[in-house]
């Protein structure tokens, strides 16, 4: 009898982790959505008309998406096309939605007076002349961005050069270090709008196709994983797909000015 009983009790705690909604869900995003503050702003809307806690851990894509695979996340919130196809395909998430889009920019010294063709004609400028550029060099989603706009001109970031130099900081540190040197570097666009020390850089390129900056949203498969919150991912990306959070993104602005774009359909 004891043993039946236990059985029973064990079998009910199962059902009700598997089957029953847990209030808290944990959202795997690039560190991108943190730092401007868009996703507090929206975990805070969220939490407010459903009572639920959404708890965010920020982080580049490649380390977000380790996250999300481990099981630790029940959602991924990312900017990195490649590898969260590769996510869905693998079997780790149920579907990517494209849900917005901000631009990266190229900024540079405010001496430099050349109008912006295009993106690789400045790079392949930068790399002939040899002109200092500054790399974030963390693999965060503007190093993944940068490497590959590198790459469209057959620059090998891996080969060691003066001109070229790699930093492993954030985003604001790079600025930093950029506009000390007078130097060039790709910058988010949310990052730059928030920066005040631009007395010596500006934007040197902006508004190219190549610098789209599209962020996606997958629920992480919980058959993989029978931690994952799926009811609770469910719930959020239906939501924030919604008119609701087609509201929150576009009304979002630092300076009085939009940094994301909702783009769902």
């Amino acid at each position: 009898m004891l043993n039946k009983l236990f059985i029973i009790t064990f079998l009910c705690l199962i059902n009700s982790n598997i089957f029953g909604e847990n209030n808290r869900i944990i959202i795997a995003s690039t560190t991108s959505t943190h730092d401007s503050g868009l996703i507090n702003y929206i975990n805070n809307a969220f939490e407010k008309k459903y009572n639920r806690e959404a708890h965010v851990l920020a982080l580049g894509p490649g380390q977000a998406i380790i996250v999300a695979k481990n099981g630790d996340a029940d959602i991924l919130l990312s900017h990195d096309p490649s590898s969260e196809i590769e996510f869905v395909n693998s079997g780790y998430g149920i579907k990517r939605h494209k849900l917005m889009y901000n631009d990266y920019i190229l900024v540079g010294p405010k001496k430099d007076k050349d109008n912006c063709n295009s993106i690789e004609e400045k790079l392949l400028k930068i790399k002939n002349n040899k002109l200092s550029f500054i790399s974030r060099a963390d693999n965060s989603g503007t190093n993944i961005k940068e490497i590959a706009l590198w790459n469209n001109i057959k620059f090998d970031t891996e080969i060691f050069t003066n001109w070229y130099r790699k930093i492993g900081q954030g985003m604001g540190a790079t600025l930093l270090m950029a506009n000390e040197l007078e130097a060039y570097t790709l910058s988010d666009r949310g990052t730059w709008i928030n920066f005040n020390k631009k007395e010596k850089i500006k934007i040197i390129c902006e508004n190219k196709p190549l610098l789209l900056n599209q962020y996606s949203i997958i629920a992480v498969n919980s058959s993989t994983n029978l931690k994952v919150n799926s009811l609770g991912a469910k719930k959020y990306i239906d939501w924030i797909i919604s008119d609701d959070g087609k509201k929150l993104i576009n009304s979002f602005k630092k300076n009085n000015k939009q940094l994301f774009y909702f783009n769902h359909h």
